[in-house]
């Protein structure tokens, strides 16, 4: 087994768990930031299947964006609502939850019996991609002319965009902080 196997399987294993954590741990605390490892397994995974592109998204969308407002909604939010929210302690597994374990598990059928269906292996339009050489080697890069046009032909849109995320920061921190004579 090669070193880039066993490091597949290692990121693949730290995904699965961090993800059945949050799903599973009734501390939001602890939740958030498994979530944050959740999402940098998976831009790990991304890597590993040659979309680089996808992966950097991964980690300034997701985590740069989505897991920061997360956080500040977490700040913001009424502690007595977070005490009672935690309060509850339902099982991972318990009667509330069949419906949704018997859709999951069904779900994962589904998958299952398409993956030994279909043959991912021998489908024509992917023997037709090789054969006419129109598939991505390890040595391409994408990021290079992704980062030039972001750079020049869509720097307005590039700049718009980070100036209403600190825009999002700012007033976040303005609602959160205390009220003084009050």
């Amino acid at each position: 087994m090669s070193l880039t196997v066993i490091l597949f399987y290692v990121m693949a294993a730290l995904t699965l768990v961090s993800a059945l954590f949050v799903a599973s741990t009734g501390n939001l605390v602890r939740s958030v930031f498994m979530f944050f490892v959740t999402l940098f397994g998976l831009a790990g995974l991304y890597v590993f299947a040659l979309a680089d592109f996808v992966a950097i998204t991964q980690i300034v969308i997701y985590v740069g964006g989505i897991l920061v407002l997360i956080l500040f909604a977490f700040m913001l939010s009424n502690k007595e609502t977070l005490g009672r929210l935690q309060e509850k302690g339902q099982a991972f597994i318990g009667f509330n939850n069949l419906p949704s374990a018997i859709l999951a598990l069904l779900f994962f059928g589904v998958l299952v019996s398409m993956i030994f269906k279909v043959m991912p292996d021998q489908l024509e339009w992917i023997a037709n991609s090789v054969a006419n050489g129109n598939t991505f080697k390890a040595t391409d890069t994408t990021t290079n002319n992704l980062g030039i046009n972001l750079m020049t032909r869509y720097l307005l849109p590039f700049e718009a965009v980070s100036i209403l995320l600190m825009m999002v920061l700012v007033g976040a921190a303005h609602l959160s902080r205390k009220e003084s004579g009050a």
